[in-house]
């Protein structure tokens, strides 16, 4: 028998990768490190705050290694956006993943 383990964590907002037809994705870092995406499943008053914050931290592409598929349409974000992610347990980067909720402030 198979069964799926599933834990849920905080990570640190990397960006937002937006593609038309496709959920947005959270690009996620956990320990200053790149540690995958996960869509993003929040009501649409959390949404809406999220989109809010995201505008007002636009950055640069963050120090952290992060794979060259993120180079385009990514709204990079200033640290101190935390997210509680959904995820796989068992796996090295966030697999099945769904951002939950998230906080403001470090």
């Amino acid at each position: 028998m198979k069964t799926k383990c599933w834990d849920i964590g905080d990570f640190e907002l990397l960006g937002i990768k937006r593609e038309p037809g496709k959920p947005a994705a959270a690009i996620m870092a956990r320990g200053g490190r790149y540690a995958g995406t996960a869509s993003i499943t929040l009501t649409n008053g959390l949404r809406e705050r999220l989109w809010k914050r995201v505008k007002q931290a636009r950055a640069a592409k963050p120090a952290q290694r992060v794979p060259s598929a993120f180079a385009d349409d990514v709204e990079w974000v200033k640290p101190g956006i935390t997210g509680r992610v959904k995820f796989l347990r068992g796996e090295h980067t966030l697999r099945h993943a769904t951002l939950q909720d998230f906080k403001e402030g470090t």
